[in-house]
């Protein structure tokens, strides 16, 4: 009968040591293959298994994991860091790199051998591994020794590497996985035993380069630099550095080079934000958001000095404008408003190009429009001259002096200009004034395409309630076309043998205008007016009309001795020349009593008509004023060279603008009235401060609210039982159903 040979412990051992001593011999030999004999190490393994699947008491398991850890120890502490400690400076970290290596060898070679402790012993027992076992060794024997001595070389390598110079970033690489190998699973003694003191070095280095940057260095030197070295310790990161360092690094170098200088750096005098913007140094800004993005918060000083550069220049192109306007120079809304669109036009590719259309600098553009878009110039605010510079545009597009694709980059820009004027419900009023005018004096000029282009931007930035009058407007003219196609085909002959024309306007859309139902027409006209009351009475018994005779314009042919020649006047100048049809002279009394036009347009009529241009009467005494003693007669030998001529007439002596601003602050007392019970119906009860900040909130959109109109509205409201104060606190609003 077979019986296997017990293996004692010493026996066993001394098999052991032979094999381990074998296995340091290879190792410090450093041949390119770490081999043992295939027999010897089949005979240790053997060995090993034998003495642990022996019966009790011969089971030396527990022994022989014991004599594991004793010959890892022995060996990290007798070898290993002896040959380490003799080692300084760079020598140090090659021979900690090559004995760590050496090391991982040695204990790798021993798990081969005490294989079947870690399948079946250490499992049962839940001991820590043999891997555990050696790397535990090494940390307290070896690694506690020597990581002070080698984190202080390494960080001086890294140091002399900033500096340009070249070093063996593999040997780091190496020496960096024992400190993070030694936190037995974690990065704990990295980030204790080197991390920390990697990042106090990097702290003072760069505050050491920044003091000397910052004075050396332009603004673009300086940001080449920054980026240059973020750049450089992402790179060291990825080469032997832990990848969880990166982010602290950065924050670290991001704070000292960039955060902490922000200031110096883009106010410096000749090279700053400002100078970069006034150069158009592109590039440089491109890489100063590039820089300052990653940061928080760190754009908030870059979009500020960009607003602050914005409006010093929207500032300067107001203040030009009032000084000329102070010097006597007229201001002309074409100009003004034209510099301005080019300027919002030149930094706002700078916002998208630049700054990547990042919102901070959308809103540090609106901030800077906003100051300047809103001052006064020569007693015009911001919103008549933008209106006024629509004008003008609109009337140059109907004389086709702009194509359509300019036409229609300057109207999206107006309407982005107008997002930063407070005042819409003036530019409103104002452009609804010319708009008018262009529609009923213009309208041969006027391009449809354009206008309609402009209402609908406007709608589809302010809402549909600011454009529906500009709506109502245009689509009365179209209308208007289509009635007179209608009258014309209704009747059988002209009446008074006048060609007529009428354009009906809905009151609420237009501008008032003052009403002449009082003159008295020639009988020709009269009858021109019958037949049209007539015909419209046919399509509608709902609406009444009122004439705008002041409005109106009249072709007329004028029986000169020299030769006839079509005039082009107004229906007050035809109806004041008509009466000479009869007689060849009138006084001054005669034609007031017999039109009935008021003193005002009578005298206004005929300084056109005798004392201007073209003087299609003869005044007695022949002044340049009317006086009510005047006598006018006929001038039968006029003439000129052209065969029709538009006789103008001087505006009434009205102050638009002062009319114009009536008529908003009418507006905004409703608006404010509507506004206040739109909130309290919604909420019932409010307190007063509440009911304001509310009010100012919804009605900014339009306009910016005075507090005292809001209190006074308030009041007025109280009065007409729309609200009601609580009984117990005055503060305290009640709405009232």
């Amino acid at each position: 009968m077979y019986r296997a040979t017990i293996i004692d412990f010493e026996q066993g051992c001394k098999c052991l040591e032979a094999g381990v001593s074998e296995l340091k011999r290879i190792l410090e030999e450093e041949t390119s293959e770490t081999r043992i004999d295939p027999k010897q190490y089949l005979e240790l393994y053997t060995t090993i298994y034998n003495m642990c699947i022996q019966k009790h008491p011969h089971d030396h398991s527990q022994r022989l994991y014991n004599k594991y850890h004793d010959i890892v120890e022995h060996y990290a502490k007798k070898t290993v860091l002896p040959c380490v400690q003799q080692k300084h400076d760079e020598y140090l970290l090659r021979e900690l790199s090559r004995r760590w290596d050496h090391y991982k060898v040695f204990v790798k070679w021993l798990s081969h051998f005490f294989n079947y402790l870690e399948r079946f012993f250490i499992p049962q027992r839940n001991y820590p591994s043999l891997l555990e076992v050696a790397m535990k060794s090494f940390r307290n024997r070896v690694y506690l020794e020597v990581q002070v001595n080698a984190k202080d070389v390494v960080i001086a390598l890294i140091d002399k590497e900033r500096e340009g110079a070249q070093i063996d970033m593999e040997l780091l690489k190496n020496v960096l996985d024992i400190f993070v190998q030694s936190g037995m699973g974690t990065i704990e003694r990295y980030k204790e035993d080197f991390e920390m003191f990697l990042l106090e070095e990097t702290e003072s280095y760069y505050a050491r380069k920044a003091s000397r940057w910052i004075q050396e260095c332009s603004c673009p030197e300086y940001m080449i630099k920054s980026e240059e070295s973020l750049k450089k310790e992402k790179e060291r990161v990825t080469h032997y550095l832990h990848s969880s360092t990166e982010s602290k690094l950065v924050e670290i170098v991001q704070d000292i080079l960039l955060v902490s200088v922000a200031k110096h750096l883009l106010e410096k005098e000749h090279s700053g934000c400002s100078a970069l913007l006034r150069d158009d140094k592109t590039d440089d800004l491109s890489r100063m958001y590039r820089l300052y993005h990653p940061i928080p918060k760190g754009l908030e000083p870059v979009a500020d000095a960009f607003r602050i550069y914005v409006a010093r220049e929207g500032n300067a192109l107001i203040k030009q404008a009032q000084d000329a306007a102070a010097n006597g120079s007229l201001v002309e809304a074409q100009v003004l408003v034209g510099k301005i669109i080019d300027l919002h036009e030149k930094y706002m590719v700078y916002v998208m190009d630049c700054f990547k259309n990042h919102t901070l600098f959308h809103k540090a553009l609106k901030e800077a429009f906003e100051v300047f878009c809103n001052k006064k110039v020569a007693g015009s605010s911001s919103a008549e001259l933008v209106a006024n510079f629509c004008d003008s545009l609109f009337k140059k597009s109907g004389n086709d002096k702009l194509s359509d694709e300019a036409m229609e980059a300057t109207i999206d820009n107006v309407v982005k200009l107008l997002d930063y004027i407070s005042d819409k419900d003036i530019f409103s009023e104002f452009y609804r004034k010319k708009l008018a005018r262009r529609l009923l004096f213009d309208h041969h000029k006027v391009n449809k395409e354009h206008e309609t282009s402009m209402i609908t931007k406007l709608k589809r930035q302010q809402g549909g309630q600011y454009t529906s009058k500009m709506e109502g407007m245009v689509t009365d003219m179209q209308l208007a076309k289509e009635f007179q196609k209608g009258f014309k085909g209704s009747l059988t002959a002209k009446p008074g043998g006048i060609d007529l024309a009428v354009t009906v306007l809905n009151t609420g859309f237009w501008p008032s205008y003052k009403t002449s139902t009082d003159l008295n027409l020639p009988r020709e006209m009269v009858e021109c007016v019958e037949a049209f009351k007539s015909y419209y009475g046919t399509k509608t018994n709902q609406r009444k009309l009122r004439w705008l005779y002041s409005h109106g314009t009249c072709h007329v042919i004028g029986s000169f001795d020299p030769k006839p020649i079509e005039l082009v006047l107004s229906t007050y100048q035809a109806v004041v020349l008509c009466l000479f049809n009869n007689t060849e002279r009138l006084t001054y009394q005669e034609i007031i009593e017999q039109l009935n036009l008021s003193h005002e347009d009578l005298v206004r009529v005929l300084l056109s008509l005798s004392c201007a241009k073209y003087r299609i009467l003869n005044k007695e005494p022949a002044s340049k004023s009317i006086s009510t003693t005047d006598v006018f007669e006929f001038n039968s030998k006029f003439t000129s060279t052209m065969r029709r001529i538009k006789v103008s007439i001087p505006p009434p002596p009205i102050d638009e603008r002062k009319k114009v601003v009536e008529d908003v602050d009418q507006d905004r007392r409703y608006a404010i009235d509507a506004c206040i019970v739109r909130i309290m119906k919604s909420r019932k009860v409010l307190p007063h401060q509440q009911l304001v900040s509310q009010c100012v909130e919804q009605l900014s959109r339009m306009f910016k609210p005075d507090i005292k109109m809001i209190k006074k509205r308030i009041e007025d409201l109280i009065t007409r039982d729309y609200l009601k104060r609580d009984a117990k606190n005055h503060h305290i609003f009640n709405y009232v159903a």
